[in-house]
């Protein structure tokens, strides 16, 4: 039985899509060039010169493209900036304008006919749009009336549960706060966003390890680290900021460990284009180890390195283990070792597709380093077991005491900008009560207490019907979200849909029967919302809180910020006598600051902190005195089972990966040069020997479907297969293509994250029919 099979428009230019040679080093110079070009092509000189020299500089603005932290005020380079980055400002820099003239000339249908590609091509949105009653087209709307309109749908529902108010991690602290704030005040804890698509799984194992849901370390531990340990992360192409720090760690003599289905270009070499080495090619190698493990093998390597450390400390009593800090400062040792010393190799071995010999060689890696600095990203983290996966790397870490330890630590690497943020503002569908207690306290109204809506049951209430307005804070929730076959169709039947953005993307156009478009300020763009100069702060991956200031003109007169468009809708829903000050707060951000130093937990005389040169960290008690803050007020080993996931004959696993011309969902080009990918996306990396065995050849085309257990099939069609190199039975191909592959209901363990990195395929000739 085949679910609803969606076939995305597919972009002219696949059809001149070529396959290179990859890429054995990241940046050097064609990163330069690419950079300028594109800048240049889509901003101009004065306006690439301008933001591009304010680019996480202490007085500019902060990168939207990832949340890689930036070094200290006098530390930073004229160009603090990574190819990826310049990109994005190009994309949101753009000159070319979507307004109503462009909707006039193309219906909702029509767009709906172009690729993703096309329609974020098109240029900034200026104008406030309206689709009434069902409607062909877009058409102007005015602000009042937009927001009028937004303030009568949701006043209208039964129950406040019926509206979704979900959020990317590229809103500022400001807006997430008056937004969460918002959603509270009206009446639902109906908060999903783009956490529960990628690092949720982090953030729970983290929390029931040690007790909070963030990394441990600073971006000097880095730099200070012996060893570095990379697993499931491409930072070349999604963090390539990263790259100067672990440059900066190999010249302190660090070592590094990289784990991953496939070999990544920015872990082999970095030409640092911001030296004359880098330029010319000779660069710094990177990774002294590499292990091409097997796509949901993690869980099983890292009960390995707990097993041999285990072993040593066994033949060499007082050398490998900080018996000190598991003393004081652990819970369940004893089960925890009792576990992975009756370690079954074999199974190990199965399940990684690495032998024994190159596992022991990485765990004396662990066993020889004094400060282990241990990263990962969505590829630890969207699996099932990905929550085990993560407290099995704490595992370890406990076992060397490698936390709260300058040069030591954990280290999810996060890829929205401020996706942590956002969570810290309290955007989250289960904010703890004593949060909501602060609000209550500050504000004086009740918020609701039941837990709300994560992305997963959001799909769900709007294609039954139990959700019937649907806000979307930035982002682009239609191609973020899992099973696309069913997330479209959920977003046309609400009533309502509201995206608050910059460029046109597929959300615009799987639309609610009266929908809007709220055209906002971008992040490189000057805010003079209330007749003032404003700025925003922002969270980054490891806890540093600092201030944004656009630079640049707006692109339209009409565009307001992300602030001012929230207030206002609360303002149109719940009435200017309401207990909270909306237009206070959109005329100063200021104010909204001082509410969130007096709400959020560690921000305490937030306006003054973010005040100071380069802002200030959280507070993080694992990190900064060994405290944890878990039920037994220690850090809690975890026991769990090892599985070895066998697939019937001819199946694959398809995990989902980014393109080096793409950043979330946003495509900013057809070419992965690094992959050697050239003018497509629709292409699968496939080995050798699966292409043999199967019966395919380099090139040839095929219709990727998956199966899963309840009897349901999706599709995905007309993909190039490619040879390369990645393990016996593990596939990779882009996503958002790929997400009409992923069932709603396959989701990590406790986290609820999609398992957009093990999907169970198989593959048919491109010319088959597909099944009915």
């Amino acid at each position: 039985m085949a679910v609803s099979p969606i076939h995305p428009p597919v972009d002219a230019e696949e059809s001149e899509l070529r396959v290179t040679e990859r890429k054995t080093s990241a940046a050097g110079a064609k990163a330069v060039a690419v950079s300028m070009r594109r800048s240049l092509a889509e901003q101009g000189v004065v306006k690439t010169a301008r933001n591009l020299l304010g680019l996480n500089q202490v007085d500019g603005f902060d990168c939207m493209s990832c949340a890689w932290p930036d070094p200290e005020p006098g530390e930073r380079h004229t160009a603090e900036f990574c190819e990826n980055g310049a990109k994005a400002v190009a994309w949101e820099g753009d000159r070319r304008r979507v307004g109503p003239e462009f909707f006039a000339r193309h219906s909702i249908e029509d767009l709906r006919t172009r690729s993703a590609h096309w329609l974020e091509s098109q240029g900034r949105l200026v104008h406030p749009m309206v689709r009434r009653g069902g409607g062909a087209h877009y058409e102007p709307i005015s602000w009042d009336d937009a927001f009028g309109l937004i303030g009568e749908h949701l006043r209208a529902l039964a129950s406040p549960d019926e509206a979704i108010f979900y959020t990317s991690g590229r809103a500022s602290n400001e807006a997430a706060f008056v937004y969460q704030l918002f959603a509270r005040a009206f009446g639902t804890n109906n908060l999903p966003d783009c956490s529960n698509m990628c690092h949720e799984s982090t953030g729970v194992g983290l929390a029931q390890s040690i007790g909070i849901g963030k990394g441990s370390v600073s971006l000097r531990d880095i730099h200070e680290a012996e060893l570095i340990v990379i697993s499931g992360q491409n930072p070349g192409t999604n963090h390539p900021r990263m790259l100067s720090a672990l440059e900066r760690a190999k010249k302190n003599g660090a070592r590094i460990l990289a784990i991953n289905p496939l070999p990544e270009a920015g872990l082999m070499k970095f030409d640092n284009p911001q030296h004359a080495r880098g330029m010319t090619g000779i660069g710094t190698r990177l990774a002294d180890e590499f292990l091409q493990i097997r796509s949901g093998g993690d869980l099983a390597l890292w009960q390995a390195f707990g097993h041999l450390l285990l072993a040593a400390e066994e033949r060499d009593p007082g050398t490998v283990l900080d018996h000190d800090f598991l003393d004081r400062h652990t819970h369940g040792f004893e089960d925890y070792a009792a576990h992975v010393r009756d370690l079954d190799r074999d199974a190990v071995v199965a399940a990684t597709g690495l032998d024994w010999v190159q596992i022991e060689r990485a765990a004396a890696m662990l066993l020889a380093s004094e400060r282990t600095v241990n990263c990962w990203a969505m590829g630890i983290t969207q699996h099932r077991n990905a929550v085990a996966t993560i407290r099995e790397m704490v595992n370890v870490a406990l076992l060397q005491g490698m936390i709260g330890k300058p040069g030591a630590g954990l280290c999810p690497v996060r890829g929205h900008s401020n996706v942590q943020g956002d969570r810290t503002m309290g955007v989250w569908e289960q904010m703890p009560d004593t949060f909501l207690d602060a609000l209550r306290d500050e504000f004086g109204f009740e918020p609701p207490r039941e837990h709300g809506h994560d992305s997963i049951a959001a799909v769900q209430a709007m294609a039954a019907g139990r959700a019937k307005v649907f806000v979307g804070l930035g982002g682009n929730f239609s191609q973020a979200m899992s099973d696309t076959g069913v997330t479209e169709p959920a977003l046309e039947q609400c009533a309502l849909t509201v995206q608050i953005s910059t460029k046109l993307n597929r959300s615009h156009v799987v639309a609610g029967t009266d929908a809007l478009i709220l055209p906002a300020l971008g992040r490189t763009e000057s805010d003079l919302t209330g007749g003032r100069v404003q700025q925003v702060t922002v969270e980054d991956s490891m806890s540093a809180v600092h201030a944004s200031r656009g630079r640049s003109r707006p692109a339209g007169e009409l565009l307001r910020s992300e602030v001012d468009i929230v207030c206002n809708i609360a303002r149109a829903t719940l009435g200017d006598d309401h207990v909270v000050p909306w237009a206070g707060f959109a005329a100063d951000y200021d104010r909204i600051r001082d509410r969130i130093g007096r709400v959020v937990p560690g921000c305490e005389a937030y306006t003054e902190k973010v005040a100071r040169s380069g802002g200030f960290t959280l507070p993080h008690p694992p990190r900064d005195s060994r405290q944890f803050p878990t039920a037994s007020g220690r850090a809690e080993f975890a026991v769990s089972p090892l599985t070895v996931t066998t697939l019937p004959e001819g199946r694959l696993v398809l995990q989902s990966l980014r393109s080096h011309d793409q950043f979330n969902t946003t495509v900013y080009g057809l070419d992965d040069r690094y992959r050697g990918i050239h003018s497509g996306r629709r292409v699968v990396f496939i080995s050798p020997a699966d292409l043999r065995e199967l019966g395919f050849a380099d090139g040839d085309r095929v219709n990727l479907v998956s199966e899963w257990t309840d009897g349901t099939e999706r599709r995905a069609d007309d993909f190039r297969l490619v040879s390369y190199s990645t393990p016996k039975g593990c596939i990779a191909a882009y996503y958002p293509e790929t997400n009409p592959l992923i069932a709603l209901d396959s989701y990590a363990e406790q986290s609820r994250c999609p398992t957009s990195k093990w999907v169970e395929v198989r593959l048919e000739p491109a010319t088959a029919a597909p099944a009915m």
